[in-house]
């Protein structure tokens, strides 16, 4: 590729509330591989929650003027001389966890999503708001057939972190889920649990997502703050709202567990540790996930398959797709669809 090619690609240059227009649309270079990085062309880019939070700065800042955006499909069109195994023409996932030491005791242990030197794409290096992007080919997912682009692009982010998200609530065979906010990551989480048998109940509060919710298969869906039907033994929280931590865990039987799935969460509301914390309920975090998370979701994905409800948005239209997103206006998942 010509060094003096050129991209257009939304930069989160003054990130702040989304009315000061924290975004903007620029010409870029087309980014050059390091020697064991791809360089893709963007199909197609999921917008995530994660993406408003590094856009209006509710995350801190890891690289001034970053490219957003980590639920990338595309095709590889130049390889670094390090790479192998991976050929130009491939179709490629790029997801949040970007690259980490590999020799920590985390790395070493298998909890790669919790090493100190981690980094993570659209916010420490370039993401998917782009017409091209790089990822290090150890990093970038092989993806399963049966689905499109834009039905993929949410499952390297909203898919990967929502299947973690109910692996660490511990939903037991049988077993009954509460999904607090049912968004992009919550309706595939869904999913994934009714396939493994649980019964789910979902508390959110728009009424077009209690709508999908009960489309997919759930057994109930009400209001944010209401009680589910049943005490539950898991629950994940999706919402980034910490009025909803004590609502949650007031909701488990005793022994069960709350996962919180996002990246940021507002400020949580005193505990009670008689109502909430008592007869040992549990209550976890969500930090990413690891390669391996990923590769055993994807082959979840290609034997069940899921249905990806999405918002369709051109590229041109990123700085809505995040407004959307942000007033709960978007069904499933959004997505910016690349010309060409």
């Amino acid at each position: 590729m010509a060094a003096t090619a050129t991209m257009r690609a939304w930069r989160a240059e003054k990130p702040g509330p989304l009315g000061r227009t924290p975004l903007s649309l620029r010409a870029l270079p087309v980014p050059a591989p390091a020697p064991d990085e791809l360089v893709v062309r963007v199909a197609v880019c999921g917008v995530c929650r994660t993406d408003l939070h590094v856009v209006e700065g509710d995350l801190p800042t890891h690289k001034a003027g970053v490219v957003p955006g980590h639920e990338v499909v595309g095709e590889v069109v130049e390889r670094g001389p390090e790479v192998a195994g991976v050929a130009c023409g491939d179709r490629v996932g790029i997801a949040w966890l970007r690259r980490t030491c590999g020799v920590c005791a985390y790395c070493r242990a298998g909890k790669e999503n919790l090493c100190p030197d981690s980094q993570y794409t659209g916010w420490d290096a370039d993401g998917g708001y782009a017409e091209y992007t790089t990822v290090p080919a150890e990093y970038a997912y092989s993806l399963p057939a049966g689905y499109s682009d834009e039905e993929l692009a949410p499952l390297l982010c909203a898919g990967l972190i929502g299947y973690r998200a109910w692996l660490r609530a511990r939903v037991p065979e049988g077993g009954r889920l509460g999904i607090y906010g049912f968004g992009a990551s919550a309706h595939l989480t869904a999913q994934v649990a009714i396939a493994n048998g649980a019964t789910v109940h979902v508390l959110t509060r728009s009424e077009a997502a209690r709508a999908l919710a009960l489309e997919l298969g759930a057994a109930s869906a009400r209001g944010a703050d209401d009680a589910p039907p049943e005490l539950l033994d898991s629950a994940v929280l999706f919402a980034p709202s910490g009025d909803l931590v004590p609502v949650a865990l007031e909701a488990l039987d005793r022994g069960g567990a709350l996962a919180i799935a996002g990246i940021h969460l507002s400020e949580v509301p005193p505990l009670d540790y008689q109502r909430h914390l008592f007869f040992e309920r549990n209550l976890c975090s969500v930090t990413a996930n690891t390669r391996q998370d990923g590769r055993d979701f994807f082959r979840f994905a290609a034997r069940h398959r899921l249905r990806v409800t999405t918002t369709p948005y051109a590229f041109e239209e990123a700085d809505r797709a995040l407004r959307d997103l942000a007033g709960d206006r978007v069904r499933g998942a959004a997505v910016l669809r690349l010309p060409g």
